[in-house]
């Protein structure tokens, strides 16, 4: 990664004006389908080389022939000026078929399979009810060393929402490492400091995937002046202590987290509804959000790794080649993003960023 400091620096000590660093990918996005791929692809594709691309559409992507007929309608989206690989993965339920998984991994179709509690969040319906009854299905993707992806929540209405990520450690993640040994996890976008505790505390088998969001906002975001829906998002944002621990673990080094964005798009008109949907769009400022994190934490030495290298290693694949470059240029969020129809309302709408990602 290069470190450009300015040739004037802003305050006492030299400031870095530009940051160039191996292109990026992004290890968790919704992409959806239809009008909506098509909308928002562009949004990732000029900033993220890969994405391991989420499986819950309706119907969800069970099947090597669903993943192929999807991947082939994301390359149809993709405008001819930008290069992108979307990564595929399988969406779990009580009946998958091991065969099925194992066929996919050996064509390389499927990069990963995704494990949904059942009603855990957005289109996870046909989920996996109790995560004992796939176990050889997990047993099979051990020993292919093919990683399960796991939204990390308990789904029981006993549980408070923002204990469910703790809760789901105790109850479900702990006893499936230690049945399936071997078995390569990732934690998806981690919300608290249990999850972060958790794993520093496993083997290297295990890692975790931190959203953009889940580093800017605590739970405080979704009731300012009045509640906020697009705060809202799946697993919740958690107490200011979880997101301290969270920019902690992003900014350390540590290899066993990277860059996932969760970024999932909904209308606004969804949205704002009397029962909203789930989910943050992040996508049109991912890399400027991340890189504003690093830089307040002084940590911008450490940004490519979180960015670029940590997740290609966990995942046994080369980093990119080509490279990115940010500039501390102030810009502002757009307040909408038109859509499918309608528009959606980007994280940040309306907010100024520091960093701005330059034009290639």
């Amino acid at each position: 990664m290069t470190l450009a400091p300015a040739p004037q620096a802003r305050h006492k000590d030299a400031m870095t004006e530009r940051l160039t660093l191996r292109r990026p990918d992004d290890w968790h996005l919704h992409l959806r389908d239809g009008a909506m791929l098509a909308a928002v692809l562009p949004h990732t594709a000029r900033q993220f080389a890969r994405a391991v691309v989420m499986p819950n559409l309706v119907p969800p992507v069970t099947t090597v022939a669903a993943a192929r007929a999807y991947a082939a309608r994301i390359g149809a989206a993709l405008p001819g000026d930008l290069r992108f690989t979307p990564l595929m993965t399988c969406y779990l339920t009580d009946g998958v078929d091991p065969a099925e998984l194992e066929r996919g991994w050996s064509e390389r179709v499927f990069a990963a399979a995704k494990l949904y509690p059942a009603h855990a969040t957005t289109n996870s319906a046909h989920g996996v009810t109790d995560v004992a009854r796939i176990y050889p299905v997990l047993e099979t993707m051990a020993r292919l060393g093919m990683p399960l992806l796991v939204h990390g929540e308990v789904t029981d209405p006993a549980v408070d929402v923002f204990d469910r990520e703790a809760v789901f450690i105790e109850r479900v993640l702990a006893p499936l490492l230690r049945a399936v040994p071997g078995l390569k996890v990732v934690f998806e976008h981690v919300t608290t400091a249990d999850a972060v505790a958790f794993v520093r505390a496993t083997p290297e088998h295990l890692g975790a995937t931190i959203t953009a969001h889940h580093l800017v906002i605590n739970r405080n975001a979704l009731f300012q002046g009045g509640l906020r829906p697009h705060a809202y998002c799946l697993p919740v944002a958690k107490r200011e202590r979880h997101r301290l621990a969270l920019r902690q673990a992003a900014v350390s080094g540590d290899p066993r987290f990277f860059l996932g964005t969760d970024s999932a798009p909904h209308a606004a008109r969804d949205k704002e509804a009397a029962c909203g949907c789930a989910g943050i769009f992040s996508a049109p400022a991912a890399l400027e959000t991340y890189a504003a994190v690093f830089d307040q934490e002084g940590a911008l030495d450490r940004f490519e790794a979180f960015t670029s290298r940590h997740g290609p290693a966990f995942y046994g694949l080369p980093v990119n080649s080509e490279t990115v470059t940010l500039v501390r240029e102030a810009w502002t969020v757009p307040e909408t993003i038109p859509a499918a129809g309608g528009h959606l309302v980007p994280f940040h709408a309306g907010e100024r960023l520091a960093w701005r990602l330059a034009e290639a």
